[in-house]
């Protein structure tokens, strides 16, 4: 039974993604296949039924509310998703931005009460017996992660890995790109990160209309950088990025052969048990690739093209 509620998820989650594609007219509509093809990708849903796979379909669907434009009940489902796995938090960074970019601060502030509530009511159980116990453990920012089951990090010696200086490094990393891309990518159309957030604390009246293309460039990218940087991930993580790969690879300059290619080697690295120094250094590099193309593309488009 839990093997067909899983299996329905999983071809939701791949409906939910389809229609973020299909609305941002950014990629050949053959790409959509690709999103079917990840054998590790169908072993999280439908054979270790791990619930990365339910994050991903309550995120993707508020990403999909996102484009639609409906951001209030957007970040209800971001809190849902939030509820079940902390690595929804990595798309916190870029949808704040869109929001900021695309919508006012009456519905911002609307939104994040309805998500804060949420939030509150799923935890009342536990705050209200063991508040301690479960803020410490619901947030546990000091976990320490098996070296064993490292996929992105199997390439670098056991002692670095376990270093509190390479954790550092690596949240020093991820707040720099998020910056970089923030204040040169996302927000360029607005003069930088500082400039959009002056202007929308002065000016909260007009709100120019954003481009589906802007709203998943930037989600799927922040997303990213998240995943590059994080402390480990296992292979069930995959389900947290994968469906955004076919998306962020054709918006790069790089050509179709070897686009496919890059995503093919991703794939082999996720499927290869137990990971290897190979695989592991195979798909750091591939990251790099990717988020190197993104940087370099010219594709940051900010307002909705008029189709008149």
């Amino acid at each position: 039974m839990a093997q067909w509620l899983f299996a329905v998820a999983y071809l939701v989650n791949q409906y939910t993604v389809m229609r973020i594609y299909i609305a941002t007219q950014a990629v050949p509509p053959w790409t959509l296949l690709l999103l079917c093809l990840s054998k590790r990708v169908h072993s999280i849903f439908l054979l270790r039924l791990f619930n990365d796979g339910i994050t991903m379909l309550l995120a993707n669907i508020a990403m999909l509310l996102l484009v639609q434009r409906r951001w209030r009940l957007s970040l209800l489902l971001f809190s849902a998703a939030l509820s079940v796995k902390m690595n929804v938090l990595l798309l916190a960074p870029p949808v704040g931005i869109v929001l900021l970019q695309a919508t006012k601060w009456k519905d911002i502030g609307i939104g994040t009460a309805a998500a804060v509530i949420l939030q509150l009511t799923v935890g009342v159980p536990f705050l209200l017996r063991h508040p301690r116990s479960y803020l410490s453990k619901a947030f546990e920012f000091s976990r320490e992660f098996l070296y064993e089951w490292s996929v992105n990090w199997r390439f670098v010696p056991e002692s670095t890995f376990r270093s509190r200086y390479f954790a550092t490094a690596l949240v020093g990393a991820h707040l720099g790109l998020l910056l970089l891309f923030s204040h040169c990518k996302w927000c360029r159309s607005a003069g930088g990160l500082h400039r959009l957030v002056l202007t929308r604390l002065w000016n909260n009246a007009s709100v120019p209309p954003v481009a589906a293309k802007h709203i998943v460039m930037t989600l799927f990218s922040g997303n990213l950088i998240g995943v590059v940087c994080a402390r480990t991930l296992h292979f069930q993580f995959y389900s947290w990025y994968f469906h955004m790969l076919p998306f962020l690879l054709w918006q790069t300059k790089l050509r179709t052969p070897f686009r496919l290619l890059l995503l093919l080697c991703v794939e082999c690295a996720w499927n290869v048990f137990p990971t290897t120094l190979i695989a592991s250094a195979a798909l750091f590099i591939c990251h790099c690739v990717l988020l190197t193309g993104l940087w370099q593309t010219s594709g940051w488009m900010l307002e909705q093209p008029n189709r008149d």
